[in-house]
């Protein structure tokens, strides 16, 4: 059972739901909780010991949700005659997804690192120990 719910969702949407798309929301909000438990398998134990504010898991749940409802077909640009739209894919992607501001948010960086290696030429430096010996 996700921690955000089906009003939080509305509520972001600024709109009433429909039936259909409170039975949807609901199981979206389920499947939204699970991607983030892919990175933070203890989420709900980092909540009830307040590391993790359960307000902004609330907040990513329900905005993650919101931005498939707004665009459940993820159409990114429409064109009809001389009118056309384009929708931000960062309002509205379609896709049930944690954006890299929330990652942030609950504590997930994205590190960067290098790898070295060390190799051992023989005859490059005589004072190190030779790597057939």
């Amino acid at each position: 059972m996700a921690l955000a719910t089906v009003g939080d969702v509305s509520a972001r949407l600024g709109r009433d739901l429909s039936p259909d798309e409170a039975t949807q929301v609901s199981t979206l909000l389920g499947d939204a909780e699970l991607l983030i438990k892919t990175r933070i398998p203890d989420l709900l134990a980092r909540v009830a010991a307040g590391t993790i504010d359960s307000a902004v898991v609330i907040m990513i749940e329900a905005n993650m949700v919101a931005r498939v409802v707004r665009n459940p077909d993820g159409y990114v640009q429409e064109t009809d005659g001389n009118y056309s739209y384009q929708v931000s894919t960062a309002v509205a992607s379609g896709r049930l997804s944690v954006l890299d501001d929330e990652w942030s948010w609950l504590g997930i960086t994205r590190g960067v690192f290098l790898l070295v290696p060390k190799v051992n030429i023989p005859w490059r430096d005589q004072t190190e120990p030779r790597w057939w010996t």
